[in-house]
């Protein structure tokens, strides 16, 4: 038996947005979830929590999420955005990846109809058999270093997923209607909603699905400050 390098599963990851319809034993679920809490976090502090969703409450926050956003009605989420959305660089390589998917999914630029549905389809979060909705500790709300460990656990568990044969993908559209997650997802009151891991078994024939994202070159996002060569 062969054991996969961290590197070559770093790799192999992707956003997945197309997914099979059948379900994750839960057994599974559990094992990923395990993987993903021994992420590091201040002072082991552990300010995360993850609500695994599947079946009839996640059809119902489906629903609720994209009724709510075709009615047009507000964003509702529980953590703050960027009011202007992002700019510069960072808008660049939003659309970038917009433009990969929309290349390998066949959406023309003037066609509203596809680009609706793909939109609609991170509502749905893509369709896939599980949801896992990642909270922070209200207590925590504000405090930037849990926000940065909630993360690091969020990462923890997309590798995980993907070591024992799951896609997924990190999904904020499915969190647009926080207050309709909370209902269906049973979220206590003292967590607050920070983002949603779509999860299930990768569509092969989904051609989104083979879409690698870019990354900067290492002269654009690091610096080396001491060394000899």
């Amino acid at each position: 038996m062969t054991t996969e390098s961290f590197e070559d599963l770093v790799g192999r990851r992707r956003s997945t947005r197309g997914y099979k319809p059948d379900p994750v034993p839960r057994s599974l679920m559990e094992e990923i979830i395990a993987i993903a809490k021994r992420a590091p976090s201040s002072m082991n502090t552990q300010p995360w929590n993850f609500h695994v969703v599947t079946g009839d409450p996640l059809e119902k926050i489906r629903e609720g999420n994209t009724e709510r956003m075709m009615a047009g009605a507000a964003v509702d989420r529980e953590i703050k955005m960027v009011d202007h959305g992002y700019q510069g660089i960072h808008r660049d390589r939003q659309v970038e990846i917009a433009v990969q998917l929309f290349e390998v999914m066949g959406i023309e630029r003037h066609d509203k109809e596809k680009r609706q549905d793909w939109v609609m389809r991170g509502f749905r979060q893509f369709d896939a058999p599980v949801s896992v909705v990642v909270t922070v500790d209200k207590e925590l709300a504000d405090d930037t270093i849990a926000h940065f460990d909630c993360g690091a656990a969020t990462y923890g568990l997309v590798l995980a997923a993907t070591s024992k044969g799951l896609g997924c993908v990190i999904n904020g559209q499915g969190i647009m209607q926080s207050s309709v997650v909370r209902e269906y997802a049973n979220i206590p009151e003292d967590q607050v909603i920070m983002t949603c891991v779509a999860m299930g078994y990768p569509d092969d024939s989904f051609e989104a699905n083979g879409v690698v994202s870019r990354r900067a070159e290492n002269e654009d996002t690091a610096d080396f400050i001491g060394f000899d060569d």
